[in-house]
């Protein structure tokens, strides 16, 4: 799936984009230090390569032809070709140390970009750092790590680590993006006790923001810290079991002087069904104001503003309400409701439509610039949306698996919808494919994109 700016934008209204995690999946790690899971394997052998595969997709696309805000002169492809060998390694280097690696090698081809030329190659480093496991229930991690938080699947208030780390996302499907981002340089410190978890992760400013990348302009050995160590942050989480099936999650956050909280909760009804709450909360503006003065900031845009904006902070929420469930069949059903209250108001949607069918190229331009703004930082434009997502293993036949999702915006209907399939032939080959619709009016946030359906085959051959 492209990944230039209008990939971005895509991911901006998807909330796709944001991380994910199944309600009964992310709680169980959660309370799993990640130390814990590196260094304790009962398979693990020094040196051992978890997981290593190499995989070519071909990728096309449809636009539409006619937009109710043009977009401007870019290089948006019709076709992609990705060739790609992933790589997670964890390498055990004593029963109570471990050094990570995560990574992806891309060698890509598109019809709007020469080839070769250094966009044709490129290294993703997703992590790499140390683990220590430094006394019995301590943990320490240094280095470039994925920390992810949240209970819901479509949309995590808490991930607060996902801002500008999705990089050429092959698919919207928040379970595929919430692995394959880049990781932040932090000292993550844990504690385990019988029923309680405490976590804290400091990431330190390592280089000053860079503006939203396009898709031809992507570095091609750069670890990007530009996107994922821009500022200094700090979180603090704390879980506790306080019945046998509830355990929520506590979170602090505080980053460029702003604090957040955050909250996650399920709760376990019966054998099949789960229950969560994802809420996140705290001082901060608009979603526009915000993308405004962070292209002012970069210098990717004029100071002054392209829309009417308000630099006020008041305290706005962020949140995801859902259930998961799982049938005896192996398949498993998510419905969630979404609510992000920075996002786009009524206002700033006739706000955004007037200027662009008004407004010059130049200014269409630092429209779109929101968008692609909002899609690197994984927030959605939407104030309110709902999700839901199908997944089935075994479907029909032995080793085929099926999954798709409906994401809309509650406050126009409009959507995207993606349906995907793999086929798992044997130990060491994968066949697969997906295709992604959005559907809307011209004036609708889904409807107003420039793609309309795209569709991508692929092979993996696993070693």
């Amino acid at each position: 799936m492209r990944s230039r700016a209008v990939g971005a934008v895509v991911c901006a209204s998807l909330l796709a984009c944001a991380s994910p995690a199944t309600a009964g999946d992310d709680g169980d790690l959660d309370r799993i230090p990640p130390a814990a899971r590196l260094v304790a394997p009962t398979d693990a052998e020094p040196g051992a390569l978890r997981s290593l595969y190499l995989q070519d997709d071909l990728a096309t696309y449809s636009d539409r032809s006619a937009l109710a805000v043009p977009l401007p002169p870019s290089a948006a492809p019709s076709w992609e070709e990705r060739l790609f060998l992933d790589a997670r390694i964890d390498w055990k280097l004593s029963d109570r140390v471990s050094v990570i690696y995560s990574g992806r090698l891309n060698f890509r081809a598109e019809d709007t970009l020469s080839f070769p030329s250094h966009e044709s190659v490129r290294h993703d480093f997703r992590e790499g750092y140390l683990a220590w496991q430094i006394a019995e229930g301590d943990f320490i991690e240094l280095g470039r790590i994925n920390l992810k938080s949240g209970v819901a699947l479509g949309f995590n208030p808490t991930d607060v680590f996902k801002t500008r780390a999705v990089v050429e996302p092959l698919t919207a499907d928040p379970s595929v993006l919430r692995e394959d981002r880049l990781g932040t340089v932090m000292l993550l410190g844990q504690h385990v006790w019988n029923d309680a978890t405490l976590t804290v992760a400091l990431a330190p400013k390592l280089r000053d923001a860079s503006p939203v990348y396009r898709n031809d302009n992507l570095p091609s050995f750069d670890p990007m810290f530009d996107r994922t160590n821009a500022q200094t942050r700090i979180l603090v989480k704390a879980s506790a079991t306080l019945f046998a099936d509830v355990s929520p999650e506590f979170l602090y956050y505080r980053e460029a002087g702003s604090s957040r909280f955050g909250l996650n909760l399920t709760r376990v009804f019966g054998r099949s069904l789960v229950g969560y709450v994802e809420w996140a909360g705290g001082n901060r503006a608009s979603l526009v104001h915000d993308a405004l003065a962070f292209g002012s900031a970069t210098a990717a845009l004029p100071a002054a503003a392209i829309i009417p904006q308000s630099a006020a902070h008041p305290f706005q929420n962020d949140l995801a309400i859902g259930a998961s469930y799982a049938t005896p069949d192996e398949m498993t059903f998510n419905l969630e409701y979404h609510y992000h209250q920075a996002g786009f108001s009524d206002a700033d949607w006739h706000n955004w439509f007037a200027a662009g069918t008004a407004g010059s190229a130049a200014e269409r331009g630092a429209l779109w610039f929101i968008r692609s703004y909002a899609g690197e930082q994984q927030e959605p434009l939407a104030r309110g949306g709902v999700f839901f997502r199908a997944a089935w293993q075994d479907a029909f036949v032995r080793d085929l698996a099926l999954s798709g999702f409906v994401q809309a915006d509650t406050r126009d209907g409009s959507g995207i919808a993606q349906i995907g399939a793999d086929y798992y032939a044997s130990r060491s080959w994968t066949l697969g494919g997906l295709v992604d619709v959005t559907f809307g009016t011209r004036r609708s946030d889904f409807g107003s994109l420039p793609e309309a359906a795209n569709a991508l085959v692929k092979v993996s051959r696993y070693f």
